[in-house]
């Protein structure tokens, strides 16, 4: 088995140049793509990514890309692959498919032909006359075509590395964690500044916000696929999670709030901080956006995801909202504030032009991330 590997990590669009920075904070040189970061790695990397990554989607590994026009060509270029270095014996490797501006257009023909070639390599590298049991670790694999541009990865993560494992309610359109994350990465933060989120529904910004300011990693408390693998030995599992536990500033003092109209959210939230463990690191309170109160000798961070108003009944409830709060701001203007809504009216709602819009997607709801940089004394 090789000593590296070539790893992607899959991102939101938009959020690459996030994506990259972290892989760059663990020590990997990158190469950013639309939706990836792309870079070579030890084995190690496989753990250590899976549990420090905070703003990816998944940590696939890639196993080949060439070009391929015909059936005949993808079954042979597939084969002619190392899956044995891989795959163990035992081993289940579905095969999921996509494919875009690709001459073979026929997803479930390609994830057929991909899944032979692989089965028949094994078969004759472990020397077997009959198919395959598949009854080992899971390994999933997938066929991605761009441009007639074959890649082949399997993925290391299992769940998405948004599931940290603390969520254990939530409300009717959640936050992904990954996403809330971001939102704070984008920002300029530090832990020893005060952060609130108004809007804070089942309580992930707040969260994730602990658990960036106490360096935890976020997938501490959580399973993934490549644990059971045989190429990534137990050792390197163990050496990740002692480097993070290592890491981890469990002593650092923080002064973070969530707020929600909805007591029952509050409480939901304040369950999952539990379910963290940062049950004494985050101040719930159940309030309106009004009745928002900031005091005169701190400066500080207001990071929120508030309704949207997508139904037009809702437009002029949620225009009073953005109003309630630019009026409560513009009392304190040594605080940042970023907003994430798909309201296109925000900033008039708001009273006043943001110092940077950057465009998101929260799921499939495009969306803009509004900034408005403090003016700190």
């Amino acid at each position: 088995m090789t000593q590296k590997v070539t790893l992607i990590a899959t991102s939101p669009m938009g959020l690459e140049a996030v994506v990259a920075r972290e892989i760059k904070q663990l020590g990997y040189e990158v190469e950013v793509e639309n939706g990836k970061v792309i870079f070579e790695a030890p084995i190690s990397a496989i753990p250590r990514c899976n549990l420090w990554l905070r703003t990816a989607d998944r940590v696939k590994l890639c196993i080949g890309k060439f070009k391929v026009q015909t059936f005949d060509e993808l079954f042979e270029a597939t084969k002619a692959l190392p899956w044995e270095n891989f795959i163990t014996e035992t081993g289940q490797f579905p095969v999921s498919g996509k494919s875009h501006k690709s001459k073979l257009f026929s997803v479930s023909d390609c994830q057929a032909i991909v899944k032979k070639a692989i089965a028949d390599r094994l078969q004759l590298k472990y020397g077997l006359a009959s198919r395959l049991p598949e009854t080992g670790a899971l390994y999933e694999i997938e066929v991605s075509l761009l441009k007639d541009i074959a890649t082949l990865t399997i993925d290391t993560s299992g769940a998405g590395l948004h599931k940290r494992g603390y969520r254990i309610g939530q409300g009717e359109a959640p936050l992904k964690e990954t996403l809330a994350a971001a939102l704070i990465s984008l920002t300029n933060w530090h832990p020893n500044e005060t952060l609130i989120d108004p809007f804070c529904g089942s309580g992930t910004i707040p969260i994730e916000a602990a658990l960036i300011g106490q360096n935890i990693a976020p997938g501490f408390n959580r399973e993934f696929a490549s644990e059971s693998w045989e190429m990534v030995k137990d050792k390197l599992w163990d050496e990740a999670f002692q480097e993070a536990e290592d890491l981890a500033k469990y002593d650092q003092p923080l002064n973070i709030i969530g707020s929600d109209i909805d007591h029952h959210m509050v409480d939901i939230a304040a369950k999952n901080a539990t379910e963290a463990g940062l049950a004494d690191l985050v101040s719930w309170k159940q309030m309106q956006v009004r009745d928002l109160t900031i005091k005169e000798d701190i400066n500080g961070y207001l990071i929120g995801n508030p309704p949207y108003g997508q139904r037009i009944s809702d437009e002029k409830e949620v225009a009073h909202m953005y109003q309630d709060l630019g009026q409560i701001m513009a009392q304190h203007p040594s605080w940042s504030v970023y907003i994430l809504t798909a309201y296109d009216h925000f900033e008039k709602a708001y009273g006043q032009k943001a110092t940077k819009k950057r465009k998101l997607f929260n799921g499939f709801i495009r969306t803009d991330y509004y900034q408005y940089f403090g003016k700190k004394a």
